[in-house]
């Protein structure tokens, strides 16, 4: 399954563990990274400088950090998540690092950045960066768990300019802004 344009999206099983996987082979530092919003409110990030944890809240971690210095090559990095009983909304992040720090326009358009999601059963579903937009910070994907019943996975492509990144907020706000 492939969500290739903004909005589509598709139902996802998530009572298995999920694996996110974002690769690329552009000379660019591309970070992997995702926010939760619980069904109490409460928000976090799981990025390189806090990797999460998979078997105690919030049952996701990050693998690593790879294209450290605009590195070219066989790039990836990969997220876990174990549970999701108790999420509202996942929003998976991809931030192109020494662009947010300087403030400019990332790479994406230029790169070969592939995020897919797959359960243990080998389901993979890959959603395309689309955004039209430039910017150094991209919401690629959200996992919607707001409504009982059914997980949507949804191709957010939703990219927005940041110089510096020290808080949540910054990113919430690239989210908040998501328009089809």
């Amino acid at each position: 399954m492939e969500l290739k344009q903004k909005g589509e999206e598709t139902s996802i099983d998530v009572s298995k563990p999920l694996i996110v996987s974002m690769k690329w082979t552009t000379a660019a530092d591309f970070d992997l990274a995702a926010i939760y919003e619980t069904k109490q409110g409460k928000q976090g990030l799981v990025y390189f400088g806090d990797k999460g944890q998979l078997n105690k809240f919030p049952y996701m971690a990050l693998s690593g950090d790879e294209g450290v210095g605009d590195k070219g090559g066989e790039n990836e990095e990969t997220m876990r998540i174990n549970r999701l009983d108790d999420m509202n909304y996942v929003w998976i992040f991809c931030w192109d690092y020494g662009m947010v720090q300087t403030g400019q326009a990332a790479r994406f358009k230029d790169s070969d950045v592939k995020l897919s999601l797959a359960d243990d059963s080998g389901h993979r579903t890959d959603v395309n960066i689309n955004t039209g937009e430039s910017g150094n910070v991209c919401c690629i994907a959200t996992i919607d768990k707001s409504e009982a019943g059914e997980t949507k996975l949804i191709n957010y492509s939703q990219a927005g300019t940041l110089k510096g990144l020290k808080t949540l907020e910054q990113l919430i706000g690239v989210v908040q802004k998501f328009v089809i």
